[in-house]
């Protein structure tokens, strides 16, 4: 069969691989119908800090069709459609034991300690698929494990009701917080992004507000009203910086996006406004709440999709994307 696996940093190449065995007991064979590019993905290829395995098939948000069933499966048979979880759990350590396993001291990925969704076939734990409707078109259903991210970093704001919320950064995990945010929060939501296109559309679905990152631009559109809150999905520092001087005190900033530098940040900052800075690492037990709001959100999700043609097209949307050459959220392969 066919797949997608990543050698090292940037040796990303399509190559015929043995199709899975049999599962084993716990387990089943998927046939993939669709996965997507995640920004981690593209992390991971650019540095090659996540590389666990040498070669491992890339990919960990995708959808697939239930093919074999190993032993002591009892809630999944062939023929079910089923979205992926990305997180491998250890499920005996502290954190899994306390109810984290997002959190689990050996935490792996999909596509990193195992192998992922870009490939005709994969074999996972049943533990991490959950039924999806079927009506789904696949690059929707794909879209369910960002919407888990996105979902669990807006919970850990715990926004109040009313109030405005930015977003910096309408890549995946921005634009699918706005979209929530924009369905489950009654507050005026905020929007920026140096990339116009993408902005423009993540404005256009959320109902959103663009605003430049500085005191003006916010104070005009909000008036006597105060920004407490804001998640940044960009992991630029310089957004995480500019995201603290523009909150006033007694809110929150979630940071979900990945970093590639350091801030230097005066803790007083902190103390003296009473901000909270919040990490949000993948997600917890949101995934099925993800894929049952995936019907209800699925003419959005489908605007802000990118198609890949085919699995010989990966590698080179790996870097389309690096060089900012989408002005879409979610590039994703369909294949069935």
């Amino acid at each position: 069969m066919k797949a997608v696996r990543l050698h090292d940093a940037l040796d990303l190449r399509v190559e015929e691989v043995e199709t899975p065995p049999p599962p084993p007991p716990g387990h089943v064979n998927l046939k993939v119908r669709a996965a997507g590019i995640c920004g981690s993905d593209l992390h991971n290829f650019r540095t090659g800090q996540w590389i666990s395995r040498r070669p491992s098939t890339a990919g960990h948000e995708f959808c697939g069709e239930v093919i074999a069933v190993g032993d002591g499966v009892a809630d999944l048979k062939a023929g079910d459609y089923v979205s992926a979880d990305s997180r491998v759990w250890c499920g005996t350590c502290l954190a899994c034991l306390s109810g984290r396993p997002h959190v689990c001291e050996s935490l792996g990925f999909v596509g990193e300690v195992c192998d992922g969704g870009f490939a005709e076939v994969v074999q996972l734990p049943a533990r991490l698929l959950v039924r999806h409707d079927r009506s789904l078109a696949p690059r929707v259903a794909a879209m369910a494990e960002p919407l888990a991210v996105a979902l669990h970093a807006v919970r850990r704001l715990a926004l109040p009701a009313g109030e405005p919320i930015l977003v910096m950064g309408c890549g995946t995990i921005g634009g699918l917080s706005a979209l929530l945010l924009s369905k489950l929060h009654d507050g005026p939501l905020l929007l920026a992004d140096l990339n116009a296109e993408r902005l423009a559309l993540v404005e256009e679905v959320t109902g959103g507000r663009r605003v430049e990152l500085d005191k003006v631009s916010i104070e005009s559109l909000l008036g006597s009203r105060r920004l407490r809150y804001a998640l940044d999905a960009t992991g630029s520092v310089q957004a995480i910086r500019a995201g603290l001087d523009l909150l006033s005190g007694g809110g929150a900033l979630a940071l979900v996006g990945i970093s590639h530098g350091r801030i230097d940040l005066d803790p007083n900052l902190l103390v003296e406004r009473e901000i909270g800075l919040l990490g949000c690492h993948a997600f917890n037990d949101e995934l099925p709440e993800a894929v049952s709001l995936l019907p209800a959100f699925a003419r959005s999700l489908d605007r802000l999709c990118d198609p890949i043609p085919t699995l010989d097209d990966v590698p080179g949307t790996y870097k389309r994307l690096l060089d900012g050459g989408s002005s879409k959220l979610k590039s994703v392969v369909e294949l069935d």
